[in-house]
């Protein structure tokens, strides 16, 4: 890799980011100035002006790592982005589509051509090309199929074969394997052969004739032994090994408990089917941190920042829907009151503290749940263990805080008995919050779906209405 083509940090990507809009403002300024002149040969004046300022921006995209310049099409409106897109050298596009995000990558192969998306395609390898090809028109993906050797085609039916959230779906077919009755020095001159090694190479897996996973080699005893050793004497026979059809996620954790590089993926009779790189392993990490992020709001991923309104719009909706319901029983609850209200301002003044504070509390125990869950250090069966713990901290929390504010509640309005009222009715809301907060993401793992979705929404429109019934209930009782 080149010194310009290294990624950069993030003060640096910005600094790229202006210095493409700019390029790409002073395109359309100057264009602009030069079609009000009215000068001869116009057409031609234009056409010139337009080429010199492709040329420079083409010239800064070529500098650019590939992860940059997904930075910055992911940063542009759709006009623009596409602007730079046809910029793009065409020996770079797969790997920049692969780069991107799900919903940029979608307005990208819209505006590409069946024979541009073959051409990207093909400059793939096999696990690359099955990550795109969810992504690809039918039509393409035959045409790719078939340009393909045979060998690649197995490999790639049984890629898309398997799960996303699989280690098959994470499985690399490049990989270095060696006997283990063979010397060092063997395997030394082997390794000569290859114009460079598989990406991210940290061992060699050793198999028997038939292909059977036996044991890893690495680089460093490769490297540091004499090389008239066989490799069976200095190879690892404990190796950490996956099946294609194993979580992703239980991967990712034996990944970080066990500082691996890569792993072999072994099916049956042992036999060595491809690797997982830590590469891969954070890919996945990062991804799915991003949609439990965005379904912890009720988004979906596929929203591009620049996307359409009405694109937008759909994505959004559901979970608005379901809010403004939520908030119409809230001030349906509120309703039940106004009579109380009335008689007693200050609880108009009060009650959002004690839904705001409950809902917070809400949040940060949905928040630990879900990662919990999501690291493999939950299971079903710890719901009743979970909710004891939860429940004991909101009530401490409950009484402490709701304590201090019941205690400035009865200085501000000289009511005691509103304080009590005050301190009570939090401390209860913080109860039903931890209830809720580790019963909805359990629920939902029970059933089988996702435990972050929509889960902040919910929470609320639980802390909100129970927080308004308990106080403004209490208050009915004791204070009217």
């Amino acid at each position: 890799m080149s010194e310009e083509n290294q990624p950069g940090d993030a003060d640096t990507l910005q600094e790229r980011l202006n210095e493409v809009t700019t390029l790409l403002s002073r395109q359309r300024l100057v264009e602009e100035l030069v079609h009000r002149q009215d000068m001869p040969h116009q057409s031609l004046v234009e056409n010139l002006v337009h080429k010199q300022n492709l040329i420079e921006l083409r010239h800064r995209l070529d500098s650019l790592h590939s992860a940059d310049v997904a930075y910055l099409l992911e940063a542009l409106p759709l006009e623009d982005r596409l602007l730079v897109w046809d910029l793009v050298r065409a020996d770079r596009d797969g790997e920049i589509l692969l780069e991107v995000s799900d919903a940029v990558r979608e307005s990208l192969i819209e505006a590409m051509e069946r024979h541009e998306l073959v051409a990207a395609a093909e400059t793939l390898d096999t696990d690359e090309l099955a990550d795109l090809m969810p992504d690809l028109p039918q039509e393409v993906v035959e045409d790719v199929f078939q340009a393909l050797p045979s060998d690649e085609q197995a490999q790639l039916r049984t890629a898309i074969s398997y799960p996303e959230d699989t280690v098959g779906a994470l499985m690399d077919f490049d990989m270095v394997t060696v006997r283990e009755d063979v010397t060092l020095e063997a395997v030394l001159r082997y390794l000569r052969r290859f114009d460079a090694l598989p990406e991210h190479t940290d061992q060699i897996f050793v198999v028997d004739r038939d292909g059977a996973l036996k044991g890893a080699l690495t680089l460093e005893s490769l490297l540091i032994h004499d090389t008239e050793t066989d490799v069976r004497q200095v190879m690892k026979k404990e190796v950490m090994r996956f099946h294609p059809e194993d979580q992703a996620e239980d991967a990712a954790q034996a990944f970080e408990r066990y500082d691996l590089g890569s792993a072999p993926v072994v099916g049956a009779n042992n036999q060595i089917l491809g690797r997982v790189t830590l590469l891969a392993v954070v890919d996945f990490i990062r991804e799915t941190s991003e949609a439990e992020q965005l379904a912890n709001a009720g988004l979906r991923e596929e929203e591009d920042i620049f996307a359409s309104i009405w694109d937008s719009v759909k994505n959004r909706w559901s979970w608005l829907a379901i809010n403004l319901i939520t908030a119409f029983a809230a001030s349906r609850v509120i309703g039940l009151f106004e009579g109380s209200i009335e008689k007693l301002v200050a609880l108009a003044a009060l009650m959002p503290i004690v839904a705001g504070i409950g809902g917070n509390s809400g949040n940060q125990t949905i928040t630990m749940i879900v990662r919990a869950i999501a690291m493999g250090q939950v299971k079903t069966d710890a719901t009743r263990r979970l909710l004891k713990k939860e429940l004991g901290v909101s009530l401490i929390n409950g009484l402490l805080w709701g304590g201090l504010i019941g205690a400035l509640a009865c200085w501000l309005y000289g009511s005691f008995s509103l304080g009590l009222v005050m301190t009570a009715a939090m401390t209860l809301n913080l109860l039903l919050a931890a209830f809720a907060g580790v019963a909805i993401p359990m629920t939902r793992q029970r059933l089988g779906g996702d435990p972050a979705l929509g889960s902040s929404v919910m929470i609320t429109a639980i802390t909100d209405s129970g927080g308004f019934f308990i106080f403004l209930g209490l208050a009915t009782l004791f204070l009217l």
